[in-house]
């Protein structure tokens, strides 16, 4: 992931921060508890194709 990319992507819900999972290949949301999936490099930042975070996730347990 580009580090300049993720400077300038918020999250397309509450415009907040974006954290990047690596070995997720997800961009993470803790505010809205989504991940936005990166396919082929690319990041997907529809919100419908975001999915939930469970709560070990947000606390960072999983």
């Amino acid at each position: 992931m580009n580090p300049k990319l993720l400077e300038i992507l918020v999250c397309p819900v509450c415009k907040g921060p974006l954290e990047w999972k690596k070995s997720a290949s997800e961009l993470v949301c803790k505010a809205c508890r989504l991940a936005y999936p990166i396919r082929d490099d690319i990041p997907v930042m529809l919100p419908e194709e975001a999915r939930t975070l469970n709560a070990d996730e947000i606390h960072g347990k999983a």
